[in-house]
């Protein structure tokens, strides 16, 4: 064992203990920007140099291949740093360049090339190379080892083949897309098709059940599994043969998960059973050489809609740790100073989330000075916002000269609020890079959008033609369009003037001639009015007429209800072009959608602003940063407002938002904003009332408009004839003694959220929850 540990030094006293810890379990509760990284990269290096411990038996699970690969990085640099000093007494950076090549050459053979470290679909794929010859699922169905996995678009295809082809469906009511997630959802959660069935015992849930069981026959015949299965299929080997269980138990002494409260259900089962041996009994669990360490946030849980639960992280202490309180606990570390943020930053995030139920408690201490006041801007209206927004970039820029472009982070909730900013900064030509997704104008249902008009505008566009002619699907196949493509070429004319002659038509496309000369009646109608008829109302029409609205009505899922979203961003886009622009026609406007998407000329390398939602922002940090469209229904969303829990989600995206900052947070929200091609008046977020008053600033002399509570919170509840009041003592079976913190009145009924002295906070239904009043 290595005696030598003065390298810890590095780390403050809560980082220390963590990388210290050598058997059991321990969570790591650690805050936005405590160094967590740190802790886990020091841990591995302590467990190899210090515990001795052979670099195969750790199994390290990051949340993205990026860190996997800067963890592999920060260790072998590490161990560089300290051979260095060891062998010729100084730091690496002054040795030559043969000498660190060297050196690392030999760390990457002896520790680094033998961890185990990568996402939970990387290990488990490299797991699966060796055993899943030895798997048979439910229905008896087997795998060999050199079986393939299916990207997304393969994966869309055979579902939609499945639909369409073999079930005959109809594609509208079960499309391809939204199949595919709620089968993804199932796997995520391990269900089978036989258990997805028995939760989802509907018309529709037996529908899918089919599709889903013939989808996992064809993933079989093919030696194929998707990207799910590879979580669910190791969990479900394990569970059905001990032995490759206890192989890989006893390969993975010391287990590590970074980001450990987006862990779902089956990735939960996964760590359990290669912690456990599958044991059920804790008092039969083996500690000795071994350790189940897990790195995590409930206040930066935000992706609930991806199947992540939370609530794992909350349990820990139950379901691994010694449940002890958090003062007594030698199961729980929590990392509360922050080397990122000023100290007015941390101090609202600190207060914001101080308002959520279902959190393990911390404060954020800050290691750096106070910093500027936040201020916080209220605009008349998106346009204005923007306005603001990058009028400050522009000052800031100026009167910072340590600041470039790439120091500002623009964050919203929804998508299609970047439109306006990308606007602003392409009429002040300032460079731009949306993170996580794409440009506005650069997104499938607004380049479709655009499309439709180009064609009504000019006919002649056949690229922009070919884009809409089965957008939304109307039956076109791909042969026909082929077909119709080469005989506009063999006669040397516009794709256009084939489709617009109904002779030609029919006698090329066969039964797809009805839809496409539907559309072409449609496209017509909407040239003859070109003139006439305000874009803004040409483009609805378009939209609504084509199907293409209801098309995305009717899928119903997360990323169609986004796209929609957009859809009528651009309307709004549109509708602001005609009210500030003296030559308002489609030609002029479609000229100006062009001119926002050039800025994929920019030279490579040169700093740009970043815009991204809240949900991409994690995990980043920005020196400046804008936290825009704060308003009821916007953040928090409206689809949470009438749920407690859901509201806790929004105030954690906040949270996350806030916690980006590292020297400035500008929060901005306007009086109205168009929503829907409407005018609406908004309210301020609930989340700005939530903010220390005195440490937040505003250009509004007098109290701006309060938001209305979303969910009253009453100090009493009657259930049972049981009267439940803020103060009671309570005993639940599981959890044990604990105290009513609050009232959540939400939906039908009320639920009371209940502080335990060993299991944290929970949101529990007193009418369901097996516990009594004290």
């Amino acid at each position: 064992m290595a005696t030598n540990t003065s390298y810890l030094d590095q780390l403050n006293p809560s980082q220390r203990r963590a990388v210290e810890h050598f058997c059991g379990p321990l969570l790591v509760v650690a805050g936005a920007g405590s160094g967590k990284t740190r802790a886990l990269t020091y841990r591995i290096a302590h467990l190899i140099r210090y515990y001795q411990v052979d670099p195969e038996n750790i199994l390290a699970v990051t949340f993205t291949n990026k860190a996997a690969r800067e963890m592999k990085e920060r260790i072998e640099k590490t161990f560089a740093q300290e051979s260095a000093l060891e062998k010729y007494g100084q730091r690496l950076e002054l040795l030559t360049e043969y000498q660190q090549k060297q050196l690392t050459s030999q760390i990457y053979k002896n520790i680094t090339k033998k961890l185990w470290i990568g996402t939970f679909h990387s290990l488990c794929s490299r797991i699966l190379r060796y055993d899943i010859n030895k798997y048979r699922d439910e229905k008896g169905r087997t795998w060999q080892r050199n079986f393939s996995i299916m990207d997304e678009s393969d994966v869309q295809s055979l579902i939609k083949n499945i639909v369409t082809k073999q079930l005959k469906l109809d594609d509208k009511k079960f499309d391809a897309r939204s199949v595919r997630y709620q089968i993804s959802n199932a796997k995520n959660l391990g269900f089978s098709p036989d258990q997805y069935a028995l939760e989802n015992p509907d018309y529709r849930g037996k529908v899918i059940t089919e599709v889903y069981q013939e989808y996992q026959n064809q993933l079989a015949a093919n030696n194929a599994l998707d990207f799910d299965d590879l979580i669910l299929v190791p969990v479900r080997l394990f569970e059905q043969n001990e032995s490759i269980l206890g192989y890989w138990y006893h390969q993975f002494r010391h287990i590590l998960v970074d980001e450990y409260q987006d862990t779902n259900r089956i990735q939960y089962d996964l760590i359990r059973l290669l912690s456990t041996n599958g044991e059920t009994n804790k008092k039969e669990w083996k500690w000795k050489d071994r350790s189940i360490f897990v790195v995590g946030d409930a206040d930066q849980s935000i992706y609930s809609f991806r199947m992540a639960d939370f609530t794992i992280l909350l349990n820990f202490q139950s379901d691994f740790g010694d449940g002890l309180s958090d003062d007594d606990t030698r199961t729980m570390i929590k990392l509360e100073e922050n080397y990122r943020s000023r100290e007015n930053i941390l101090q609202i995030a600190n207060k914001l989330i101080e308002n959520n139920t279902q959190r393990i408690e911390k404060i954020l201490k800050a290691t750096r000075g106070l910093g500027d006041t936040i201020f916080c801007y209220r605009a008349d209206n998106e346009e204005i916002e923007a306005e603001f927004v990058i009028n400050k970039i522009k000052q800031l820029k100026r009167e910072n000269p340590e600041l470039n472009w790439g120091s500002f982070a623009i964050l919203y909730r929804i998508n299609a609020h970047s439109r306006p900013f990308e606007d602003a900064l392409v009429q002040r030509n300032i460079p731009y890079t949306i993170v996580g997704g794409f440009k506005f104008y650069d997104r499938l249902e607004v380049k479709d959008a655009i499309a439709y008009l180009k064609v009504i505008a000019n006919p002649s566009d056949t690229v922009s033609l070919l884009r809409i002619i089965n957008t939304p699907r109307r039956g076109i196949g791909k042969t026909t369009i082929e077909s119709l493509v080469t005989a506009s070429q063999e006669l040397g004319i516009p794709l256009w003037e084939i489709l617009s002659d109904e002779t030609s038509v029919n006698t090329i496309a066969g039964r797809a001639a009805k839809s496409i000369n539907q559309l072409v009646q449609l496209l017509q109608t909407f040239q003859a009015q070109v003139e006439s008829l305000p874009v803004a109302e040409i483009l609805l029409q378009v939209m609504e007429q084509s199907g293409y609205i209801a098309d995305l009505k009717e899928k119903g899922t997360e990323e169609a209800n986004n796209r929609l979203e957009n859809v009528f961003e651009l309307y709004n886009a549109v509708v602001k072009f005609s009210e500030d622009s003296e030559n308002n026609s489609l030609q002029d406007y479609l000229a100006t959608a062009s001119l926002s998407s050039d800025l994929d000329d920019l030279s490579e390398g040169q700093e740009k602003v970043s815009l991204m939602t809240l949900h991409s922002a994690k995990g980043l940090e920005f020196p400046v940063v804008f936290l825009v469209g704060l308003e009821q229904g916007t953040l928090p969303h409206m689809r949470s407002l009438d749920d407690p829990l859901s509201i806790e989600e929004e105030r954690r995206l906040c949270y996350v938002g806030v916690t980006r900052a590292q020297e400035q947070l500008f929060l901005t929200h306007t009086k109205e904003r168009f929503v829907w091609g409407n005018r609406e008046s908004k309210i301020p977020s609930q989340f700005l009332q939530e903010f220390p008053q005195d440490l937040v600033t505003s250009n509004v002399k007098t109290k701006p408009p309060q938001s209305r509570p979303v969910t009253t919170t009453p100090r009493s509840y009657q259930t049972n004839n049981v009267s439940w009041e803020v103060g009671d003592r309570i005993y639940h079976t599981i959890f044990g003694e604990g105290e009513v913190t609050h009232i959540l009145a939400g939906g039908k009924r009320a639920s009371i959220a209940v502080k335990f002295s060993g299991g944290g906070q929970k949101i529990l239904d007193p009418t369901i929850a097996p516990m009594e009043k004290l």
